[in-house]
C-alpha cells in the first residue's frame, strides 16, 4: 500500500480516494490473509451447489449414511459419495465408520452455525420479497 497526500491511496498505480483514512487502515489491518480468504471462498463455493447444500441441511439433524442421504436428497448414491468426498476434503463434513457402514456428520459447530444463518437469512429475505405475479414465470 502506497499512501499519498490529499486522502488518496495508490493501489497498483490507480489512485483511489479515501474518505476515512484511519478506518481504512484499521480495516486493512484486520483483513484476513489472502490464503484464508481463498479458503473461505472455496467453502462458499461448495455451499453454492444446491445438491451439496441439500446434503448439508439434511445433516443438521445428525449423522446419516450415504444411502439415507441419497434418499433424503433425491440424488444417486454415487452423486452423494462424490459430493461427500469434496465436503470432507474441505473439512465441512466428517465420517464415522462402523464396520462397513460410514456415517457422515457436519464437521463442527462453525459449519452448523453457517448453515443455520444462511437458511435463516434466506427465509427472512424470502418473507420480505413481494409476491411474484404467476404470469411472469
Amino acid at each position: 500500500m502506497n499512501g499519498s497526500s490529499d486522502n488518496h491511496l495508490v493501489i497498483d498505480g490507480c489512485a483511489v480516494r479515501v474518505v476515512d483514512a484511519p478506518r481504512v487502515a484499521a480495516v486493512r489491518e484486520r483483513m484476513p490473509a489472502a490464503e484464508d480468504l481463498r479458503g473461505t471462498a472455496e467453502v462458499f463455493g461448495l455451499l453454492s451447489d444446491p445438491g451439496r447444500l441439500r446434503l448439508l441441511v439434511a445433516l443438521l439433524d445428525g449423522e446419516l449414511c450415504v444411502c439415507d442421504l441419497a434418499a433424503v436428497s433425491g440424488q444417486s448414491e454415487s452423486a452423494v459419495s462424490h459430493a461427500l468426498r469434496l465436503l470432507r476434503a474441505h473439512r465441512v463434513v466428517s465420517v464415522r465408520r462402523a464396520g462397513r457402514m460410514a456415517y457422515y456428520r457436519l464437521e463442527d459447530a462453525h459449519v452448523r452455525m453457517l448453515l443455520d444463518l444462511a437458511v435463516a437469512h434466506t427465509e427472512h429475505t424470502h418473507a420480505l420479497r413481494p409476491e411474484r405475479d404467476e404470469d411472469t414465470h
